[in-house]
């Protein structure tokens, strides 16, 4: 049976979740130099485009569909999105001793259709995170590209392994082996996302380099409310990608809402303690960055821990991530805008802490974790799951991206990357304040009697 406040529920997160790569964008453009905020706010426009298209022909398939490689990447049965209408997915009957353990128990289903909608929003923010990391010196055509292979032999291997539970979309239907094999808990992404994320944009920093000038220049944000409001997006966008991934509009949505929003708010102030404590004052950037380290570490532990745990793991995740930024400087590799520090260190953070912190009150198929009598299992699976994709996303994405550069695709040049990343690369500029190019201007460039207004009024009088 379909649930229509279920329904409708998915569809309004998936929407929300699309928000937040828009949001994404503004975060990471405010972050950059005035001359490459275009550039930054296309390599994560491009994502929406590229993935979407991907999607529908295989990458649902590729994740979602019955299970061909033992655990590790689905059939192409959904190809094309065949057989998904008039579909409906879920769980008829609540998981035993003798089945995998899942999230989301119920008796009531989604349409797939619903579902795929959902899940296409997580693969297309997934790389976008990425784009962080190489900030200020990608071609755009070499992203795009890298774009493609990436989510094709990365993301949607990985999501198979992590979200596709055996028997969600077909009564016989087996999924990857994250998920129900290993039983590791990831409830919206943090190894599946984050890690994922977190992983490439090492390696793709690496195989880019460094920055002209980095580390002596490391570029100051261009526009800090830009990252606020970025942050902020990404917070509001956030309760779809959590609470939604209950599919159902129940309590245990109401839970991972709550968690997210406990876990931020705690991360923002261990952040800012730590900015106290090292440099004598809180940043506005910092706490945007706090913000964004708790959603990610809250993400896989927020339908399997009480409102106390995720308060932990939010302070836990902000002060380590406020100290893991520093890392890049330590081992040489230009991580632009973060993304190790936050997206990487976050993601393993909130993942292991699960191991802790998991309690069967709040998810009677979760587990409990050491704090609870669990003993160190489930940390151990936590563990083996951070790490499997930690290798695999780090590894794949450092031959994704050599290959491209190899063929002079992905880099650009020293010319291009100190006069302008954006011109170069689009032919145009996010500011103009000298009244070229057909604009008017900044109105403090231009004397008020020059103006066209102040003209026609003169020709008036």
């Amino acid at each position: 049976m379909l649930n229509a406040g279920d329904t409708a529920w998915v569809l309004a997160s998936a929407a929300l979740v699309m928000l937040m790569t828009p949001g994404l964008a503004f975060f990471y453009g405010g972050m950059v130099r005035a001359k490459s905020v275009l550039n930054m706010l296309m390599m994560n426009f491009i994502a929406l485009a590229v993935v979407g298209v991907l999607w529908a022909l295989y990458g649902f398939s590729m994740s979602f569909g019955d299970d061909a490689f033992g655990g590790f990447l689905g059939n192409f049965h959904f190809a094309g999105l065949e057989n998904t209408f008039g579909k409906v997915a879920g769980f008829a009957v609540a998981a035993t001793d003798t089945s995998p353990a899942v999230a989301w128990p119920g008796s009531d289903g989604l349409p797939v259709l619903a579902f795929v909608m959902f899940q296409l929003m997580f693969a297309i923010i997934t790389p976008a995170l990425i784009s962080g990391a190489i900030a200020d010196r990608a071609k755009f055509w070499g992203w795009t590209l890298f774009v493609v292979v990436w989510v094709t032999i990365v993301y949607f291997p990985v999501a198979h392994w992590v979200f596709s539970f055996n028997g969600f979309i077909g009564e016989n239907a087996v999924g990857g082996w994250i998920a129900n094999n290993l039983k590791a808990l990831d409830f919206a992404g943090g190894t599946a996302v984050h890690i994922n994320a977190g992983a490439a944009g090492l390696a793709l920093a690496i195989v880019l380099g460094k920055r002209k000038g980095w580390p002596k220049d490391t570029g100051r944000p261009h526009n800090v409310p830009f990252v606020l409001l970025g942050a902020s997006l990404l917070w509001f966008g956030w309760y779809g990608f959590n609470a939604g991934s209950a599919l159902a509009a129940n309590d245990l949505a109401a839970v991972a809402f709550t968690n997210t929003t406990v876990a931020t708010a705690a991360a923002v102030l261990g952040w800012l303690l730590i900015e106290q404590i090292k440099f004598g004052k809180p940043t506005t950037l910092g706490a945007a960055s706090g913000a964004v380290a708790g959603l990610v570490a809250v993400t896989p532990a927020c339908g399997f821990v009480s409102p106390l745990g995720a308060i932990a793991i939010g302070l836990i995740a902000g002060a380590v991530c406020a100290l893991a930024i520093s890392l890049k400087f330590k081992f040489g590799f230009d991580d632009s805008l973060d993304v190790v520090g936050v997206h990487l260190v976050g993601g393993i953070v909130g993942t292991l802490l699960i191991g802790f912190f998991g309690t069967t009150s709040v998810n009677s198929l979760g587990a409990d974790g050491l704090f609870y009598g669990g003993g160190f299992t489930q940390l151990g699976r936590q563990a083996a799951a951070a790490g499997a994709v930690l290798v695999y996303s780090f590894v794949l994405s450092f031959i994704i991206g050599f290959v491209i550069k190899k063929a002079g695709g992905f880099r650009v040049s020293t010319e291009d990357e100190v006069g302008g990343i954006d011109e170069a690369q689009h032919a145009e500029s996010a500011y103009d304040f000298t009244g070229t190019g057909g604009g008017l201007g900044h109105p403090n460039t231009i004397p008020v009697k020059s103006t066209p207004a102040a003209k026609l009024e003169e020709s008036k009088a």
